[in-house]
């Protein structure tokens, strides 16, 4: 079941390298149907696990020129507020409530995906020149469902950052690993004290995720990125469907 885990594992960390968000998507559902973990426990390790593998991530598509830094620092801090407001409130609701807003956040993306967001034809613009009260509002709202559900938002934040910042896709993605960092691990420490975390299991998905975000790096700009997200789509779709179907019946 371990090897099950790690394999899977490995493509939480190509999603994210590839696509620049989809991480959580795979994390939760691995946690609690392959390797049992409690619902809210699954969603606190997962924001660990995300947060972790996308920090690692950032450093290979730095080093390609594909991270926009300010406009990521800026969205970034507005999300990590956001996601540990999020990760505070999250003690208070059940979690089946939990699961079925992130199969809800789940066929959202799924959706936004399979219509094609997300591809700016702009040019990139200085930090300057972006609306920035817009920007700390949008980051701050993803950050929140970020800490609430734990969920990267990578498919809220590509769409922002090239709606907002104007930038390229494969910029959009890179960036988008930095807010992810930041906020996932600010809605990780909303749920330290109250949920337990196995570290020891954390430190398994994290390892086979870094893998993959590894080799989604090195892939990305040489893999056709529509068919790809669209494809990418329709798994999550019918993940966020095998969610609602568990949680009803």
């Amino acid at each position: 079941m371990l090897f099950l885990a790690a394999a899977l594992s490995v493509l939480i960390g190509l999603s994210l390298g590839l696509l620049g968000g989809g991480g959580s998507m795979l994390t939760v559902p691995i946690l609690i149907y392959v390797l049992g973990v409690e619902p809210k426990s699954a969603i606190a390790t997962s924001l660990l696990v995300v947060g972790v593998t996308s920090a690692v991530g950032v450093i290979s598509h730095a080093r390609a020129g594909r991270v926009q830094l300010r406009t990521g620092l800026l969205f970034g801090v507005a999300g990590m507020a956001g996601a540990y407001v999020g990760g505070r409130v999250a003690h208070f609701l059940p979690a089946r409530l939990l699961l079925l807003a992130f199969a809800a956040m789940m066929g959202v993306t799924a959706f936004a995906m399979l219509r094609g967001r997300g591809r700016p034809v702009d040019p990139v613009r200085p930090v300057a020149a972006l609306p920035v009260p817009r920007v700390l509002l949008q980051g701050a709202a993803v950050g929140a469902v970020t800490g609430l559900v734990g969920a990267g938002g990578g498919f809220l934040v590509v769409p922002a950052l090239a709606l907002l910042g104007g930038l390229p896709m494969a910029i959009a993605v890179g960036t988008s690993l930095l807010v992810i960092a930041m906020q996932s691990l600010a809605g990780f420490a909303g749920y330290l004290g109250h949920v337990a975390i196995d570290l020891r299991l954390a430190g398994l998905v994290v390892g086979a995720a870094i893998v993959g975000i590894l080799i989604g790096g090195q892939l990305a700009g040489h893999v056709p990125q529509q068919a790809l997200r669209k494809a990418f789509g329709w798994f999550v779709l019918a993940m966020a469907i095998f969610l609602v179907g568990k949680q009803i019946f």
